[in-house]
């Protein structure tokens, strides 16, 4: 067909039934050619490897020992993919949420912990009760104390961008994920230098 020799997708975007007859209205969008992936997925290793580099330098100045986890993009993608439109906050969000808490919670009895806890209640764009819920749930599952907490409260998220300030930390502009960087517009100076 003509689409696929311009390098053309015809996707469907609602279906209409009306008198027994199907109508699908349809879009065309334009994949992204191979380099362009390749830059997209060079860029997603570089941002995660930014913050992990950032965590180890806070552990290193709190002396505390840092875990670090396995980055499995493939598995998030594959659990998180149905709900990529859902805004911040969203059902997305509530699936990562439990995704990394279990993981969290599972790594804390192994080695043995007491408890485990998440600083993902820090972000506005979190939601702490939903976060305690979840943590909680996996705490009984695999018989670790979940501390939960709203760690904006009390100032946190303002005392938490300046201690950051202070330790010259890099701060991204979005929650970390592939979606919300996608839907993120960043700074009016960032959207006009995209633009141009």
């Amino acid at each position: 067909s003509k689409a696929e020799q311009r390098g053309l997708t015809i996707i469907p975007i609602k279906v209409y039934l009306e008198r027994g007859y199907a109508k699908v209205e349809i879009g065309i969008a334009r994949g992204k050619k191979l380099y362009d992936k390749r830059e997209a997925i060079a860029n997603r290793d570089l941002e995660r490897e930014r913050r992990r580099e950032e965590a180890r330098k806070v552990a290193a100045v709190l002396g505390m020992r840092l875990i670090e986890d396995v980055y499995n993009p493939v598995l998030w993608m594959a659990i998180t993919r149905k709900f990529r439109h859902e805004p911040e906050k969203g059902r997305r969000c509530d699936i990562c949420y439990a995704i990394r808490l279990e993981r969290t919670a599972r790594m804390a009895t192994c080695l043995g912990f007491d408890g485990f806890a998440t600083i993902m209640s820090l972000s506005p764009w979190k939601k702490a009760p939903v976060l305690n819920r979840i943590g909680k749930m996996f705490g009984r599952r695999y018989g670790v104390e979940f501390l939960a907490a709203d760690f904006k409260k009390k100032d946190g998220f303002r005392k938490s961008v300046a201690l950051s300030k202070e330790l010259k930390l890099y701060r991204q502009d979005y929650c970390g994920c592939l979606y919300s960087r996608r839907n993120n517009k960043g700074t009016p100076d960032e959207q006009k230098k995209a633009d141009s």
